[in-house]
């Protein structure tokens, strides 16, 4: 387990001067190019805030540590922090299976957890303690079954990875695509690990289904992209919001051309209209994140800026940082511009977000473009 950062203000402020804020992130390992850009973004909040003098006149100090993608690393780090660190709350984990390994021991704990990770079950059923940044993977389905339907597709296969992510992206599409109209015609798996896919892709081949959907984060959903082509396949590919960042199009080359997704707003925030309460935001962070970094923005570094803007507009509408208070006061933020879209919190709504959340993109020439209808 490696700790990236341990005190961010001045190294000599009293305890009394700071907020001890917690974060497990998936910052090495497969899904990297998920918790390193949320790490960053965590850190540009973070500077900003304390340069500004702060929340109600304390420094934030964020203890981040690299779960290195693994499940096990996940579980040790939220206990060290929970019982060692004893901070306010806890930001992440970054991905699904990590987050639904540790979320419930956040109850006991008596301390606030906004994950950055998708999964529909992270909040449902709602658990009081537990919030998440990220659109569920439900609004990602009900994005991708709309474009289906306006094109006139009837039979759909999916190919999804064996993971958390996978997992629960599977149970979404296998509800919703039959209750939606369509004939699911095949059910394909593969192992986050495999390098060749092809076995699967010449079964749905064979069924000659009208699209296929793939359901993913890197690398998986590039080798399939790649594939597809090598199959000469032509069949229309849909990828899900676990591959919306520049680095599956580097690893696509290519076969990314055309492929279809739904993503945040934040990668096509300049194509947005001037009406689109995100894009003043958007355009803002994509400067910061940009200078600062010297890399590309993607959906999910807007996840870590969004679980620590949040965690402290609630202690601003509070007026406390105790864990309670937070807890508390997420539930009552309404209308709050972020990066992963407009956030409304209820007792009973612990993402507060809908399907607006996404925005069809494709990818043309190696960029993401707004889809047309």
């Amino acid at each position: 387990m490696l700790l990236l950062c341990i005190l961010m203000t001045t190294g000599t402020a009293f305890a009394d001067d700071v907020v001890k804020i917690g974060a497990v992130l998936s910052v090495t390992g497969p899904a990297s190019f998920i918790g390193e850009p949320e790490k960053n973004s965590i850190e540009m909040v973070r500077d900003a805030i304390n340069a500004s003098g702060g929340v109600l006149g304390k420094k934030i100090e964020v203890i981040i540590y690299d779960d290195e993608s693994n499940v096990n690393k996940a579980v040790l780090s939220v206990d060290k922090l929970i019982k060692k660190d004893r901070v306010a709350v806890v930001l992440g984990p970054s991905i699904s299976g990590n987050t639904l390994a540790v979320m419930n021991k956040f109850p006991a704990a008596k301390i606030p957890m906004v994950s950055c990770a998708a999964a529909e079950k992270i909040i449902k059923p709602v658990n009081p303690w537990v919030f998440k940044v990220a659109p569920s993977d439900r609004f990602a389905v009900q994005k991708i079954l709309s474009d289906a339907k306006a094109k006139g597709y009837k039979k759909l296969a999916i190919i999804t990875v064996s993971d958390g992510f996978g997992q629960a992206g599977r149970e979404e599409l296998k509800d919703l695509i039959p209750s939606s109209g369509f004939e699911l015609v095949a059910d394909e798996v593969y192992g986050p690990k495999d390098t060749d896919m092809t076995a699967q892709l010449t079964k749905i081949k064979e069924i000659n289904p009208d699209a296929i959907i793939c359901w993913g984060t890197n690398p998986g959903p590039a080798v399939i992209a790649r594939n597809r082509v090598q199959l000469g396949m032509t069949t229309p590919l849909y990828m899900s919001h676990g591959v919306a960042s520049k680095k599956f199009i580097e690893l696509a080359g290519e076969a990314a051309e055309g492929l279809l997704l739904p993503a945040g707003h934040l990668l096509v925030a300049s194509q947005l209209p001037d009406s689109d309460p995100q894009k003043a935001v958007l355009l803002d962070y994509t400067k910061r994140y940009t200078k600062m970094f010297k890399k590309p923005v993607s959906t999910f570094g807007g996840h870590g800026s969004d679980s620590l803007n949040l965690a402290v507009k609630a202690m601003e509408n509070g007026g406390s940082t105790d864990s309670q208070a937070i807890r508390d006061n997420l539930e009552k933020i309404q209308n709050f511009a972020g990066i992963g879209g407009v956030f409304s919190f209820t007792p009973e709504d612990h993402v507060g977000l809908d399907e607006n959340a996404f925005i069809m993109v494709v990818i043309e020439n190696g960029e993401w473009k707004i889809a047309q209808k």
